[in-house]
């Protein structure tokens, strides 16, 4: 398994990065520092919760509407074809008990990755499955929810922490794959977000409490 090496990416590099499609590819920039608290809205923390909550709540349907558009052989042998196993995907390693600011990376890392991995599927469905507009509505749906997310989580490492540089990996581009082999791709990276989301959501809550 291939997957493109860390690097460091400045906060504000990232959120510009967002505005187009992102294949796996880390950036290497330099920056200054933080940008300042203007990039803070006044909720972000409550925002923050909910972001994370609205995909957690959704991580299942998209999933199962993933593999519904996929058709057979991925909706009767999703155990074999889907298992995340293979496939890299950031550890996520933080627990109730970690600190709050160990947590805030771990998400930021987390996110930016499924950030470009989002970008990837829906290149790839919007190729493949160009007539599945549920499907491609959720996609969407999904990585705007995850932009806002990471800018948040960019504003509250920023605010708290003065951290403004993070290692990010990103995982494998699919592009000049076969169409079962992007589909497959896709199909490991959903399940193994499902996963990863509902265990996220669970760690968040209480370390985006007042302190």
């Amino acid at each position: 398994m291939k997957f493109v090496p860390a690097g460091v990416v400045p906060f504000v590099a990232l959120l510009l990065l967002q505005r187009r499609p992102v294949a796996g590819r880390a950036l290497l920039v330099t920056g200054p520092g933080c940008p300042g608290h203007g990039l803070c809205r006044s909720n972000v923390q409550e925002q923050t919760r909910r972001q994370v909550a609205l995909l957690n709540a959704t991580a299942q349907d998209l999933f199962s509407l993933y593999l519904k558009c996929q058709g057979e052989p991925f909706s009767s042998e999703t155990e074999k074809l889907c298992n995340p196993s293979s496939i890299f995907f950031p550890a996520f390693r933080v627990n109730r008990t970690s600190e709050r600011k160990e947590v805030m990376v771990a998400m930021y890392k987390l996110f930016a990755f499924l950030n470009a991995s989002l970008g990837n599927i829906t290149r790839d469905q919007e190729e493949l499955n160009p007539t599945a507009k549920e499907l491609l509505d959720r996609l969407h749906n999904t990585t705007k929810t995850t932009r806002g997310l990471i800018s948040n989580l960019t504003c509250l490492l920023c605010k708290n922490y003065n951290v403004f540089q993070v290692d990010v990996s990103y995982g494998e581009s699919s592009k000049g794959k076969s169409a079962f082999k992007k589909k497959q791709q896709g199909c490991q990276v959903l399940r193994k977000y499902v996963q990863v989301i509902a265990q996220a959501a669970r760690i968040l809550l209480p370390h985006l409490s007042p302190p």
